[in-house]
């Protein structure tokens, strides 16, 4: 059994790492001017996060802020982003979590616009590692609405998109939840390609999910959810039965 003093960091080496994944946050344009926000906890109820109105890109240690999981805060000389409720919540939602990112990737804050998820089982990193990423609804960016419109996928997912706002992901710790920030915008991008560039994509059948959800499962990741398949189709004349049993349903569908 993990203790608590190597499951959480020092508060400086939090501080120390908010700071790098920000700044990769910023050089990525997962984030522009002051965009995007970043929590890490080191204690069982006390997180670092990143201040409001601060350029991910060119922050240092002292600027972080402390706060406990109600929101207090505890050490400091800036305040927290208003965004923190979101943060807070996934923590005291998932106890699993020791790590929070926000940010603006251009795809996948795209996605989230047009309210398309990222759930088609088209590259098996992405169903490992990352699974679906569903849509949260809107809220105002800031409000206790929008902790509340990502509360029911905070157990089982390990990311969502916020409705014509951004991404938020979280992870065991920070560069886990970083590293799905940068494998969600991948996926988004090729979703895109394929969808509506290439116009043309194979997805995964439901025997290949199954095999790479076992594969989830022995990496002791336990949430991500199952994207929808459909089963794998053996040969031609499987095809054509297949193909004539829906022809059939749809005429006795026509002809009622």
């Amino acid at each position: 059994m993990v203790g608590l003093l190597d499951r959480y960091m020092s508060d400086y080496e939090a501080q120390k790492l908010i700071c790098e994944v920000g700044k990769r946050m910023y050089d990525k344009n997962f984030v522009a001017s002051n965009d995007g926000n970043i929590s890490v906890k080191v204690e069982e109820n006390a997180i670092w996060a990143t201040p409001t109105g601060v350029s991910k890109g060119f922050m240092t240690p002292g600027m972080m802020v402390k706060l406990d999981l109600q929101g207090n805060v505890l050490d400091g000389i800036q305040r927290p982003s208003s965004e923190i409720k979101m943060h807070l919540r996934v923590y005291n939602e998932n106890p699993e979590v020791n790590a929070v990112v926000h940010a603006h990737p251009p795809v996948a804050t795209s996605h989230a616009i047009a309210g398309i998820p990222l759930d088609r089982p088209i590259l098996p990193e992405a169903v490992v590692m990352l699974g679906t990423v569903p849509v949260a609804t809107y809220a105002t960016p800031g409000s206790e609405g929008v902790a509340d419109a990502i509360t029911p996928f905070c157990r089982e997912h390990n990311a969502v998109l916020l409705a014509n706002h951004g991404a938020l992901t979280w992870g065991e710790d920070l560069m886990q939840a970083y590293h799905r920030m940068e494998s969600l915008e991948h996926y988004a991008l090729v979703m895109m390609y394929t969808s509506n560039i290439i116009q043309r994509y194979n997805e995964l059948n439901c025997s290949q999910i199954s095999d790479l959800i076992k594969t989830r499962e022995s990496l002791g990741i336990k949430a991500g959810g199952v994207p929808p398949c459909k089963p794998e189709v053996e040969s031609n004349g499987n095809l054509e039965a297949v193909i004539e049993d829906v022809v059939e349903k749809v005429l006795r569908e026509y002809i009622k």
